[in-house]
């Protein structure tokens, strides 16, 4: 089939989306959107709206660093279980084994009713500069949602490694290159596209993994949605606009890494 067939114009693209089928779609969308709007309490939105933001900020906020430090971690995680030594791949196997081989709950409770509990017992953590940050809930959510998604990226990236062919790193040293130079410019670009559809779907699992800060009296937008029901008894309203909260960074997150996606072969050349 030649290009010029599977090419198509942006008018046949937008006459696509007038196809019956989806313009049924679309109106029972509009129409469940619009019985929404009208049928339903939306008085304490107003009220709440400020606290709501903040919510929403702290849970994309959650998101980005809890990510960015995870993966982080879970590059030479995935690298020391593929290339050794012995001594450095079997406490990363053990280290992936633990966090995927238990609750995410658990871990959150463990660090802050756990070990948080023990620092106040010791006057030298109390008169340091990290206690005022220390004796609050965020940093505790941020380590166990890290290493969480460390966890079980290293065993993603493990496998990405591994995947890359052989020759290509036989040849780059046949060429005189150093192993920094041969991860930084072949081995990780490589492992990281093969990785890429996995880590998106573990990205948007991190974003539903979020709401347990609230267990922890972290103010994100889920517990922003169980203050409002508790002090106004009303249910449905502040799940629904949770809800379309969640989907809509999940709909960027997609797209973002869609687009990333489409980019790095280009790059690799």
């Amino acid at each position: 089939m030649s290009e010029a067939i599977l090419t198509t114009t942006p008018r046949q693209r937008a006459l696509g989306w007038l196809q019956p089928h989806r313009v049924v779609l679309i109106a029972i969308a509009a129409a469940l959107v619009l019985a929404a709007v009208f049928t339903m309490r939306w008085d304490w939105l107003p009220k709440y709206f400020d606290l709501a933001v903040q919510g929403v900020w702290r849970t994309i906020w959650l998101l980005i660093v809890t990510t960015l430090l995870g993966f982080v971690l879970a590059v030479p995680l995935g690298l020391v279980q593929v290339t050794g030594p012995w001594w450095l791949a079997a406490p990363a196997r053990a280290f992936c084994t633990v966090i995927r081989g238990t609750p995410l709950l658990l871990q959150l409770w463990l660090l802050y009713y756990g070990l948080g509990s023990l620092f106040p017992q010791f006057p030298w953590i109390r008169e340091s500069f990290l206690w005022p940050y220390l004796r609050q809930a965020w940093p505790y959510g941020v380590l166990a949602l890290t290493l969480s998604y460390a966890g079980y990226e290293g065993e993603v990236m493990r496998g990405a490694f591994a995947g890359v062919p052989r020759g290509q790193l036989e040849a780059a040293r046949a060429f005189g290159m150093r192993r920094w130079t041969i991860l930084r410019r072949i081995w990780l670009p490589q492992a990281f596209y093969r990785a890429l559809p996995t880590l998106t779907g573990e990205t948007v699992l991190q974003l539903k993994a979020t709401p347990l800060v609230a267990t922890i009296t972290m103010v994100d937008i889920y517990a922003v949605s169980s203050r409002v029901r508790q002090e106004t008894f009303i249910t449905y309203e502040p799940l629904l606009l949770l809800a379309l909260v969640y989907l809509t960074i999940t709909g960027i997150l997609v797209f973002l890494f869609r687009k990333l996606e489409a980019r790095i072969p280009a790059r690799l050349g």
